[in-house]
């Protein structure tokens, strides 16, 4: 981790961007600049860990990370991979809470982190913040429900399609800096390897992908699509 030099103009340019902050004006803006700070991760190297105190809200500039859990048995499970523009550890910016998780970088990338106590404070100066916070939040909760539905409804054939689907072509075939192995598929779909190995195999004899090399490849999508709309039978 590097803490880098900023100027003020470039630390108002990125918290207007966030979407908590977007639609305050400057003087809400200004009171969030002097704990707001930008940090460089190399790719691989953890951000913070699962029961740590709370640093901030996230926000990242470039590059990507993700969000994960480890089991008692060592197990890896992503929660979810999040890209330039977008923000993570909210929870225990607003609960007081300590991390909820762990995240690392999964490449090398530049991100903002605005202090806890800055974000309060403004928060009870300018109320009209909340609306902006209740939505995000109400956003984050309808993705963890959308993943319990997955894990508790689909196969793992199923959600791995549905995977598949909204990954680049640059990650399917590993030309990005984040190339998808099956050990990452697998921590993302809350399975294991072998699991995935198999569906893979189902979803290639079905003619939905071809692999070759370690790439996928996505042959037919409407057969893809077809898998990854079948609930668990």
């Amino acid at each position: 981790m590097q803490s880098l030099a900023v100027s003020h103009q470039e630390k108002i340019n990125a918290i207007r961007k966030c979407s908590y902050f977007a639609d305050l004006d400057d003087v809400v803006l200004e009171q969030l600049v002097p704990g707001t700070t930008l940090y460089r991760y190399e790719r691989g190297e953890v951000l913070f860990w699962e029961g740590d105190p709370c640093h901030g809200l996230h926000i990242i500039q470039t590059g990507s990370v993700k969000l994960f859990k480890i089991s008692p048995q060592g197990r890896e499970l992503i929660i979810n991979v999040f890209e330039e523009g977008s923000t993570y550890n909210e929870v225990p910016v607003f609960d007081f809470g300590l991390n909820p998780v762990n995240v690392a970088a999964l490449d090398s990338c530049y991100v903002w982190v605005i202090d806890p106590e800055v974000i309060h404070s403004a928060l009870r100066r300018h109320p009209e913040m909340s609306r902006a916070v209740i939505a995000n939040l109400s956003k984050n909760l309808r993705m963890l429900v959308n993943k319990v539905e997955e894990l508790s409804f689909y196969q793992v054939t199923n959600r791995l399609a549905r995977l598949i689907s909204q990954l680049s072509e640059e990650q399917l075939s590993g030309e990005s800096s984040y190339r998808i192995t099956q050990d990452q598929l697998a921590a993302r779909l809350g399975t294991v390897r072998e699991v995935v190995a198999r569906s893979l195999r189902e979803l290639q004899r079905s003619g939905a992908i071809k692999i070759r090399q370690r790439q996928i490849e996505i042959l037919d999508e409407s057969v893809l699509k077809s898998w990854s709309e079948s609930p668990y039978e």
